[in-house]
């Protein structure tokens, strides 16, 4: 890779790096795994910057996928030593929230399709179509998955009707 595109992915990483931790903690529930998840996609990312379009919606659907696929094998994964301990990450503010109600333990009370589609929607803010590009599906199931993923979390968590976007009506039903 030569020193303008080496530059270009630093500043990608600087940039976005945060943003991608959210979402994937918000996915996982778990900062160490939510940093792996980061980490392994900008590997990839990596490997492929020249190629790729759309270098933020590229690590998103591969943190979305490697979580998936974690979900799916429920094992153990190895982890490589390494020599020299990298330098810390810069917090995430997690250690903030002690008040606050614990949205990611009712996230991770849903689906997975669920969790994702509400994380990528109200964490990243990301629309339906973009949301549908991210998942691989069709923008009606997005809106299946969210109003779903709204109603569950009501139940869950009646204290947050008042915070809990409505659920869009269908009219003439």
């Amino acid at each position: 890779m030569d020193v303008e595109a080496e530059e270009q992915f630093r500043r990608f990483v600087e940039g976005r790096s945060l943003a991608l931790l959210r979402t994937a903690y918000a996915l996982t529930g778990d900062r160490h795994t939510a940093e792996d998840l980061v980490q392994g996609a900008l590997a990839k990312l990596f490997r492929h910057w020249r190629t790729v379009d759309d270098p933020e919606g590229y690590v998103r659907r591969i943190i979305y996928n490697d979580q998936v696929s974690s979900w799916r094998r429920r094992r153990t994964v190895r982890e490589e030593p390494v020599e020299d301990v990298p330098e810390r990450a810069v917090s995430d503010g997690s250690a903030e929230v002690d008040g606050r109600l614990d949205m990611t333990r009712l996230l991770s009370m849903l689906a997975p399709r669920q969790r994702a589609v509400l994380v990528l929607r109200y964490y990243d803010g990301l629309t339906e179509r973009e949301i549908a590009t991210a998942l691989g599906c069709s923008i009606g199931n997005v809106r299946s998955q969210t109003f779903r993923a709204l109603a569950r979390l009501r139940t869950l968590a009646p204290e947050l009707t008042t915070a809990v976007p409505a659920a869009p009506t269908i009219e003439g039903a």
